[in-house]
C-alpha cells in the first residue's frame, strides 16, 4: 500500500443507540446517524449488535442492511446466536470481539491464541457465507500468527492503550504502545492480512495511527458521536476525515 492511498474511516454508530435507549423510544435514530456518516463521507458503518442489547438492537441491523450503501461491518461476539443472525443478514464484513456483560466497553483483543480451534470452526461459515471476517485483537505477535491460521482475512488492532495512555499523560506507556501497534502492524501487513485499527481515537490521537502505511481503515464511534454534540455528525466526521487524509498525504 503506498503512503498515498486512501484510508478507510468506518463510523460506529453504537451510542447514538445508547442514548435512544437511556430514555426509550425510537430516537435519536441511529440508522438516521448511519445516513448521516454516509452524506460526511465515511467509507463504512459499524455496529456491534451486544448479546445484552445495550445499544444497537436487532431492528436497528435489519434497518441497517435494508438501508445503506456503504458497508456494514457487523461487530459481534463468537456466539452461535450472533452467528446465526450474521448468515441471516449477510454483512460486507463481521468483525469479532470479546464481550461481558460487566464491562461498560469492549475491554481488549480476542484471545485467540487460547480458543485457536473453536474460532477456526466458527468463522468457516461466515467466511463461506462471503462475510470479510475480522478479529478485533491486540497488537500481539502470538495473536497475530494464530489469526492467520483460524483463517481471518482482517485484522483490527486495538489501539485503546496507546488513546488512554495519551489521555493519561503517561509518556512511557504512550510510546510503548505506540512502538507495538507500529511493529505489528507492519508484521500483519507482511503475512498478507489487511490491518484495521480503532478504540478511543480521537483529534489528538488518530493522526499518528493513521501515519502507518500498511493500515487500510480505522473504526471510529465513541469519540465522533460525542463531538457531534458540539459541532455536528457532519462536521464531526469531516474533520476526523480531513486528520486522517493529512496523516496519510
Amino acid at each position: 500500500m503506498s503512503s498515498g492511498e486512501k484510508l478507510r474511516l468506518g463510523v460506529n454508530i453504537d451510542h447514538v443507540a445508547t442514548v435512544r435507549n437511556a430514555r426509550g423510544g425510537c430516537v435519536p435514530d441511529p440508522v438516521r446517524a448511519a445516513r448521516l456518516a454516509e452524506e460526511a463521507g465515511c467509507d463504512g458503518i459499524t455496529a456491534h449488535l451486544r448479546e445484552d442489547r445495550r445499544h444497537i438492537v436487532d431492528a436497528d441491523i435489519e434497518r441497517l442492511v435494508a438501508t445503506l450503501s456503504v458497508p456494514l461491518n457487523f461487530e459481534m461476539a463468537a456466539t452461535d446466536e450472533m452467528q446465526e443472525i450474521a448468515l441471516r443478514h449477510r454483512p460486507h464484513a463481521v468483525c469479532l470481539v470479546p464481550e461481558k456483560r460487566a464491562e461498560r466497553t469492549t475491554e481488549g483483543g480476542l484471545d485467540v491464541v487460547r480458543d485457536e480451534g473453536r474460532l477456526g470452526r466458527y468463522i468457516a461459515p461466515l467466511r463461506e457465507a462471503g462475510a470479510r471476517v475480522s478479529l478485533f485483537i491486540a497488537a500481539d505477535r502470538a495473536q497475530i500468527d494464530a489469526a492467520c491460521r483460524v483463517g481471518a482475512e482482517v485484522i483490527e488492532l486495538h489501539t485503546g492503550g496507546y488513546c488512554d495512555a495519551h489521555a493519561e499523560g503517561d509518556a512511557a506507556t504512550r510510546d510503548r504502545e505506540f512502538d507495538a501497534l507500529r511493529e505489528m502492524t507492519g508484521y500483519a501487513h507482511d503475512l498478507g492480512l489487511e490491518v484495521h485499527a480503532g478504540h478511543g481515537l480521537t483529534y489528538d490521537t488518530v493522526q499518528a495511527i493513521a501515519a502507518f502505511p500498511e493500515i487500510r481503515e480505522l473504526n471510529i464511534g465513541h469519540f465522533l458521536i460525542g463531538e457531534a454534540i458540539f459541532r455536528g455528525l457532519g462536521p464531526a466526521i469531516a474533520e476526523m476525515r480531513r486528520l486522517m487524509d493529512t496523516a496519510r498525504a
